[in-house]
């Protein structure tokens, strides 16, 4: 079991690199160098030899091998991202790159998003480095830059550019998982992420007519794009359940001793209460226009006007998101990926999974697993290009009333103690025979 000191250090850590702003606007500016340059070094003074690798200038990740004692089994990826998105300090109790602890609770831009699990990996790793541990299987340690844009600075880059680091890697493990859900009735689920959508940000672009704004204009660009806008935020996707979706309403069901009817699931979303939040993003594809741009006059009518959505598909559903954008777009506005990556799905019967499953009911006995599809995604998308399989594990015990998902990007944004303390036993107790 992790010791005492790393109990105090992932505490200490996460406050360290919350100090280090590492915001990431999209445009190329963030330097998460300082943030790479700290991780490796706690890394190098628990014996291991980290790689510091850039595409760019100052956009740093880190990467270092855990050597185990079956080299006969497959390596297991643990990552993390170094950067955040902005924090506008004005908005905040505390300035969000504070890093204060106060009440027993770690405040700061990154407190859940998601220095607190970068701290974690660094507590247990140094805890087994005092201890003597070796894990089963060979761990290989990545903590990416860039990921809250595009990752083509960070897991992109690394596993386009620099698969042999993650050689045998199989599987691997990251955010948005093993955290609790109060459901306001009582009970403790802890979701574990088996999934994400892929990614379909879209820009989409209507030509049409430039001249006078009081003049007849039956080619309008402004208009063409608005109705295009207005029929895709009016859509809506038909139910399409994935494998990894099924099996979190199945397991929900049972939690709440309701019949799983999979032939009804909005009626088995309503019956879940609150519950129903884990799953009812992931049940369809979905597309929310986000962005306007078209103009420059009040009285010139533009040649043409630009919009911008972000488009979500389920697993094995990318063929009907295109299909249907082109239909919802129609033949006067073109449409293309401003961004895409890949929908995910992992398997829910692994023997990883259910090692996940028993860390986190060795410390939460009265809480219940439930596997969960993500909504958006992570940097498992850059890594399953090596075939590495992606499950969302980051554990936090959280109190009652502690917003977990409304925090992600969210203002105050904060961790308690004893939640970093329950994830790195949990982190601990997994790693240690996975």
């Amino acid at each position: 079991m992790a010791d005492a000191l790393a109990l105090d250090e992932v505490v200490r850590f996460t406050s360290d690199l919350i100090r280090i702003d590492t915001t990431n606007r999209g445009g190329g500016d963030c330097q998460e160098r300082p943030a790479a340059e700290y991780a490796a070094a706690r890394l190098a003074e628990a014996g291991l030899e980290p790689t510091l690798l850039e595409r760019t200038k100052g956009r740093t990740n880190v990467v270092a091998r855990i050597e185990g004692t079956d080299q006969s089994a497959d390596a297991l990826l643990v990552h993390g991202h170094l950067d955040v998105v902005p924090a506008q300090a004005e908005d905040w109790s505390v300035h969000p790159f504070s890093g204060e602890i106060r009440d027993g609770v770690v405040w700061g831009r990154g407190a859940v998003d998601m220095k607190n699990m970068d701290a974690m990996i660094l507590a247990v790793v140094r805890a087994w480095a005092r201890e003597g541990v070796r894990p089963r299987r060979d761990i290989v340690i990545a903590f990416t830059a860039d990921e809250e844009a595009s990752a083509e600075d960070g897991s992109g880059f690394l596993a386009d550019e620099h698969p042999g680091l993650f050689e045998g890697c199989t599987e691997g493990v990251s955010e948005s998982g093993a955290f609790t859900f109060h459901d306001g009735g009582g009970r403790q689920l802890y979701p574990i992420a088996a999934g994400e959508r892929g990614t379909g940000w879209l820009k989409l672009t209507a030509h049409g007519r430039a001249g006078h704004g009081s003049k007849v204009n039956r080619s309008n660009a402004v208009t063409r794009l608005a109705a295009a806008i207005a029929r895709i935020g009016a859509y809506e996707w038909p139910l399409r359940l994935t494998p990894t979706v099924r099996a979190a309403l199945t397991e929900l069901a049972v939690v709440y001793g309701i019949d799983g009817d999979l032939d009804d699931v909005d009626g088995l979303l309503e019956k879940l209460g609150p519950a129903a939040t884990l799953v009812e993003s992931t049940v369809r594809n979905s597309t929310n226009p986000t962005m306007l741009s078209a103009g420059y006059k009040i009285n010139v009518i533009p040649g043409e006007a630009v919009a911008y959505v972000d488009g979500r598909y389920l697993p094995g559903a990318e063929d009907e998101f295109r299909t249907t954008l082109d239909r919802l777009t129609g033949p006067d506005v073109e449409w293309e990926f401003h961004h895409r990556e890949v929908a995910l799905q992992a398997p829910v019967d692994s023997v990883t999974y259910a090692k996940m499953r028993a860390a986190v009911e060795e410390f939460a006995p009265d809480g219940h697993v439930v596997p969960y599809c993500m909504s958006g995604g992570t940097d498992a998308k850059q890594f399953s290009r090596l075939g590495i399989t992606g499950y969302g594990f980051a554990p936090l015990k959280l109190p009652e009333g502690f917003d977990y998902q409304a925090l992600f990007h969210g203002v105050d944004e904060r961790v308690p103690v004893e939640a970093l303390h329950f994830g790195v036993r949990v982190l601990d107790c997994f790693l240690r025979t996975a």
